[in-house]
């Protein structure tokens, strides 16, 4: 192989990878213009439990009626690090708006507590298994990547599921026009 044809190669592949991670990084939204449309319905979302740091079975349908801004992320995952504190900043912001934060996570409970102290969470994190992936496949994430955060309607109706980390500055943009479209 030529240096030439070396460096095409290269070029070829990252521009593959680039238009992957691109696709990937797109809004779901509420149909089938993202990577991949969300597939569960809103009483299955409701009804889905996890467990507390309590180890107290919680439903997500405590927070119907509410916007809910529900966090896919591990430990171990360097994005989710850096934005779950800009998540607790704009819970904080958004909680008398009715606007509920939560974050679940595939992992131990007592390592998932211990994260969330170190990093000064102030929103629910929530563990729960192998139903962790299969949930978040459902909304949207067909390859299981890191975070993955969906915004819910008070209805149940899913307005954008990203892959990907958020930026506080975008977090809080998307929460103002969904808090315009449900008003």
């Amino acid at each position: 192989m030529t240096q030439k044809s070396f460096f095409a190669l290269v070029g070829a592949l990252a521009l593959a990878a680039g238009t992957i991670l691109w696709l990937l990084g797109r809004p779901a939204g509420r149909g089938p213009e993202g990577p991949e449309a969300p597939r569960i319905a809103a009483a299955a979302l409701y009804a889905t439990a996890f467990t507390d740091l309590e180890g107290r079975s919680q439903a997500l349908g405590q927070f119907q009626g509410r916007v809910l801004v529900l966090n896919f992320w591990a430990t171990w995952c360097g994005p989710c690090r850096e934005e779950m504190p800009a998540f607790s900043r704009v819970s904080a912001r958004w909680k008398d708006r009715g606007v509920q934060f939560v974050g679940v996570s595939a992992e131990d409970g007592a390592k998932v507590g211990q994260f969330g102290r170190d990093l000064g969470i102030t929103y629910p994190l929530w563990t729960g298994g192998d139903q962790v992936a299969e949930l978040s496949r459902r909304l949207g994430n067909r390859l299981g990547v890191l975070p993955h955060t969906v915004i819910v309607a008070p209805s149940g109706e899913i307005l954008e599921s990203k892959v990907g980390p958020y930026t506080e500055a975008e977090l809080e943009q998307r929460l103002t026009a969904y808090a315009v479209k449900i008003s």
